[in-house]
């Protein structure tokens, strides 16, 4: 309801209501909704004009339409919706200018929006003292619909003489799409909105990931091969433990030759990342395989609409080219990207190219119970590849720590990759509050991989006394995808005056037919195939049920409960199956193996949350998840083994605005089975079950509107509980109990900061405005197996640039320092001088990281 403010003798009333159309279909204001609206802190009153009132004071009203940032500042693009006149017009204007509100929110994520205020003027009364207004912070969640107007009132600031005027209306439309279902569970769930996305530089779209509490990602082996994950204590290799979704799409990939849960992010377009969602941890009941650390949800949608091209050139002989369409007068999530990339690479064997697109488009009556989302990306790379490098190679001066080995079989080390993948999301809302969606998504990837980890130790199983010719290994795996999902939500229950609450069910399935094959090339006869190890056909069926309760209990404390079943099936065509290699002449076989095995997997997921202050709240989580198997090791009629994922955090969240949110939470989490790489063969390999317990501590800070800043720290305890046992293959194996866990860093770091803003005066035809940035990722030392130890890793890049108009000018400085590290580093066997006899020890590997590299763009918009 709005207030009357008497701040002078001349007062003006303000009146703060949101009311929506009769074919709004909305929730109920009672409904527990993600998005709140705008509300006034500060207020500056109008001033009754001289002119006026030598004219004869009356009463005037004057309708504005303005835009709250989502820094809680006014914009400049007032519209006056209802005239009272010149004078009053602009005395309208220069207060509303000056006022302050706290912004509107999707979840924790400050939104802009648009809303049109009433200010009446009244004729001057009586002179009386001014009567102090204090800000309240009261207010009222507006519906998840952000397409359409919402039925609820945006308070203002009051006082003890304050009176109620009558209904102004106040339409107010936040950017965006409708949020149907909330996704904060337990502490560690962050939600990173664009504004922070934009405030450091990112040399790709994939290092989005970088301002996830807990999380560092590298890419030791080019532009066509997957990024190397990490993840609160867990070395997520590239994906095996990390749920991920672009766009409602999966992008993971079950039994991937090159890694469980196989998840590249290559095609992701940066200037596309509207939000990234992280779930850290596995509370949710919609999570479902490779949740084992936790998972990132990144949506895509862009904010300014129109044509834009950018082109980037920087060192290494670096291209990118940008081209972008954001129709107008159409949802943020409605547009058409493309990009390419080319690079000669920041040392030898190294160069690359890669080209992809997406395109998504949001359809549908806002005011319609139906709306759909279309959204379908292509994608394309291929890359030479460096491999690894021994330390002692590398210390000695036998190689550079940029280079490569000097053989056939190093320098051959490629890798080529292709996917596109297309959904369709219909999503429904109820007049009376309940909502649904359905997905449906086609998918294809290919994948192949020339890579030598060991140098020269490697025999043919088929081809006697034949050994030698370098360890190339090609890796290849096709998969073709389809699944769908749905879930329906009821409309909210209220039993009594004290609980409120909706009931959730759904579904997701997935189908896959994956082609793979392993095998050793001789680089110097034309890579000519000189061993066969893997030549199989998996089909798999996962198809998952979950339920999900959501009350609310007075508003002081949230209970979430649900449950999630999972049945996986497998058929297996593994046509080098029960192979005899030539070291046992004696046996004889028929090649091939074909078995089928099924498996079910469930678990519960609980949360709580506890506000007992408006600023502060009190959060714990309970989940137990799973982890499918790679179908290949499974036996026939095996009942499918998954690891065991066993999740708990509790943490609190304090911030009663955005100039200061923190977040502090302990974990733990348990594994049945863990996998680690095995660099002999190329692939995972189990290690047994682990345990980790850890903290994270995060802020986010907006002490001025033109300043954002933010840091986490996260710390982990990761142990080894149960290793596999020494084999007669195997007398040393490289993992004992107890030993913390290899490759798993105890702290991971992350620092953002920007500034942006105006740097001439607004109303200029050409605006002039600024922007800086800065981020910094932290790798402590980590362990490796065989007791050795991987440096630290301390990244800075730099960003800064100029726009003016339609015109802009950016520089991007990655790893200012200049410091050589690792972006992948282990510890094993190898050999890599073959004029030298074979050495039997552990030896560090480091597969490097980009040197000092930047980037300038020039960029239009229109």
């Amino acid at each position: 309801m709005g207030a009357l403010v008497r701040a002078s003798a001349y007062a003006a009333v303000v009146s703060a209501l949101i009311v929506a159309p009769a074919l709004a279909r909305a929730e109920p204001p009672t409904a527990m909704d993600a998005i709140r609206p705008p509300v006034l802190l500060e207020q500056t009153p109008a001033v009754y004009p001289e002119e006026a009132r030598d004219d004869g004071a009356e009463e005037r009203e004057v309708a504005l339409l303005i835009t709250i940032q989502s820094d809680g500042d006014v914009g400049e693009d007032i519209e006056v919706a209802s005239s009272g006149g010149a004078a009053f017009d602009a005395a309208a204007i220069t207060a509303v200018r000056a006022w302050r509100f706290a912004p509107a929110r999707r979840g924790e994520q400050a939104i802009a929006s648009r809303i049109r205020v009433s200010v009446r003027f009244t004729p001057p009364a009586p002179p009386e003292p001014p009567a102090p207004s204090r800000p309240t912070t009261t207010d009222r969640p507006i519906p998840e619909d952000t397409s359409t107007p919402a039925e609820t009132s945006a308070p203002g600031p009051g006082d003890a003489a304050s009176e109620a005027p009558g209904d102004e209306a106040i339409d107010v439309t936040v950017r965006g799409e409708r949020e149907l279902r909330e996704q904060e569970r337990g502490a560690s769930s962050f939600t990173v909105d664009r504004e922070l996305l934009e405030a450091a530089p990112r040399s790709e779209g994939a290092e989005v990931l970088r301002s996830a509490p807990g999380v560092f990602i590298g890419r030791g082996e080019g532009m066509a091969v997957a990024h190397r994950y990490m993840l609160r204590g867990f070395d997520a290799d590239h994906g095996q433990d990390i749920e991920m979704r672009v766009g409602g799409l999966p992008i993971n990939l079950p039994s991937h030759i090159h890694g469980q849960g196989y998840a590249d992010l290559g095609f992701l377009i940066g200037e596309t990342v509207d939000e990234l969602h992280a779930m850290e941890g596995v509370y949710d009941p919609r999570q479902g395989d490779f949740a084992v650390a936790g998972s990132f949800d990144i949506r895509l949608g862009v904010r300014e609409r129109g044509w834009r091209a950018a082109s980037s050139y920087g060192r290494f002989n670096t291209f990118r080219q940008l081209a972008l369409w954001a129709p107008e007068d159409q949802p943020d999530e409605t547009f058409a990207a493309v990009q390419y990339q080319r690079s000669d690479g920041f040392g030898d064997n190294r160069e690359g190219q890669q080209a992809s697109g997406i395109v998504q488009a949001r359809f549908g009556k806002p005011e319609g119970p139906w709306r759909h989302r279309v959204i379908g990306f292509m994608h394309g790379a291929r890359a030479g590849l460096a491999g690894v490098l021994r330390q002692d190679d590398i210390d000695a001066g036998l190689v550079d720590y940029h280079g490569v080995y000097p053989y056939p079989t190093a320098l051959a080390q490629s890798a080529l990759a292709g996917r596109v993948m297309a959904g369709l999301f219909p999503e429904y809302r109820g007049a009376r509050g309940d909502n649904a969606g359905v997905g449906l998504w086609l998918g294809y990837d290919s994948f192949r991989l020339q890579s030598n980890f060991t140098g020269f130790t490697q025999k043919s199983q088929s081809l006697e006394s034949v050994g030698g010719r370098g360890d190339l290994f090609e890796l290849q795996n096709r998969t073709v995808s389809a699944g769908l999902s749905g879930r329906y939500r009821t409309r909210p229950y209220r039993p009594a005056w004290w609980a409120i609450g909706t009931v959730e069910l759904g579904l997701d399935g997935r189908l896959d037919r994956v082609e793979q094959a392993q095998y050793l090339l001789d680089a110097a006869v034309r890579n000519q195939s000189w061993d066969h190890r893997v030549d199989a056909v998996i089909h798999g069926l996962d198809l998952g049920l979950w339920g999900d309760l959501d009350w609310r209990f007075t508003q002081y404390l949230r209970l979430r409960a649900g449950v999630r079943m999972d049945a996986l099936f497998y058929d297996v065509d593994d046509r080098l199956g029960n192979f005899a290699p030539t070291t046992r002449p004696d046996d004889s076989f028929l090649p091939g193996f074909r078995r089928s095995a099924q498996g079910l997997a469930a678990g519960p997921r609980a949360s709580a949350e506890v506000t007992p202050l408006d600023w502060l709240a009190i959060r714990a989580a309970y989940g137990e998840g799973y982890r499918s198997p790679q179908a290949r090791t499974l036996a026939d009629g095996e009942r499918a083994p998954f690891t065991k994922v066993r999740s708990a955090d509790l943490g609190l969240r304090l911030g009663r605005d955005e100039r200061l949110e923190l977040t502090t939470a302990g974990y733990f989490t348990q594994l049945s089975d863990d996998v680690a790489f095995e660099p002999r063969e190329g692939r995972l390999e189990r290690i047994g079950a682990t345990r980790r317990l850890g903290a994270v501590v995060t802020a986010q800070t907006r002490p001025l509107p033109w300043l954002l800043g933010a840091l986490s720290v996260t710390y982990v305890d990761a142990t080894l509980l149960e290793p596999p046992p020494a084999t007669a293959e195997d007398p040393q194996p490289p993992f004992t109990q107890g030993q913390k866990l290899p490759f798993v860093a105890p702290v991971v770091a992350r620092a953002d900061l920007g500034v942006h803003g105006p740097l001439a005066r607004a109303g200029a035809k050409w605006p002039l405005s600024g922007r800086l940035g800065a981020g910094f990722s932290y790798l402590s030392p980590r362990p490796l197996p065989y007791g050795a130890r991987a440096d630290h890793v301390p990244l800075l890049d730099l960003s800064g640039g100029l726009r003016f108009g339609p015109l802009d000018l950016g520089a991007a400085f990655f790893n200012v320092l200049n410091r050589d590290y690792a972006a992948v580093e282990y510890n094993f066997a190898s050999h890599w001088n073959p004029a030298r006899p074979r050495p039997r020890t552990p030896a560090r590997h480091i597969s490097a990281g980009a040197p000092f590299s930047f980037l300038i763009t020039l960029g239009v918009t229109l």
